[in-house]
């Protein structure tokens, strides 16, 4: 793997234990995952869930933040998490992340979906600058009192001849 320069960040699998581990830490320890009441061992098995494209933001400091995307399911191309360490927020990794996924996800479908809870204003707002627009809400869904917005970025309609 190549070491980015200072400037740089690099994306690719998640790769061995110690990364698994990191962004399981990474996660576990903030929010939304805390007011989610997520547990370390919760947030470790998704960090394992082969399932999942898991995809790393590495800078010049190792792993950065780190993304997980399903192409499968009822809603291919669902970013399922956006994390990013602390003391590296507000510099565009989420946004670079976020972006990297898009990329992904429309070589096959039109369609990216993510949730975010109904109390994470800030990444709401960097969900709506991105171009996503909210489509649904579920009520208590992970917790109760708080509700998760489906949220959608699209290129057209899934089945299109255009």
């Amino acid at each position: 793997m190549a070491q980015p320069s200072e400037s740089e960040i690099l994306f690719g699998p998640i790769e061995g234990e110690a990364e698994v581990e990191a962004g399981a830490r990474m996660m576990a320890d903030s929010e939304p995952w805390r007011t989610l009441e997520r547990s370390y061992a919760q947030c470790r098995a998704r960090m394992r869930d082969e399932t999942k494209e898991r995809i790393a933001a590495r800078d010049f400091r190792g792993l950065a933040g780190f993304l997980i995307l399903d192409m499968r399911g009822a809603f291919p191309g669902y970013i399922q998490t956006v994390c990013v360490a602390r003391g590296r927020r507000d510099a565009g990794i989420g946004t670079a992340l976020i972006r990297h996924a898009e990329e992904r996800v429309f070589r096959e479908s039109r369609n990216v979906f993510l949730c975010v809870s109904s109390f994470n204003a800030g990444a709401r707002r960097l969900y709506e600058r991105l171009g996503y627009e909210p489509v649904g809400e579920l009520r208590d869904y992970l917790v109760r009192g708080h509700s998760e917005l489906l949220m959608r970025k699209t290129t057209g309609p899934l089945f299109s001849n255009q």
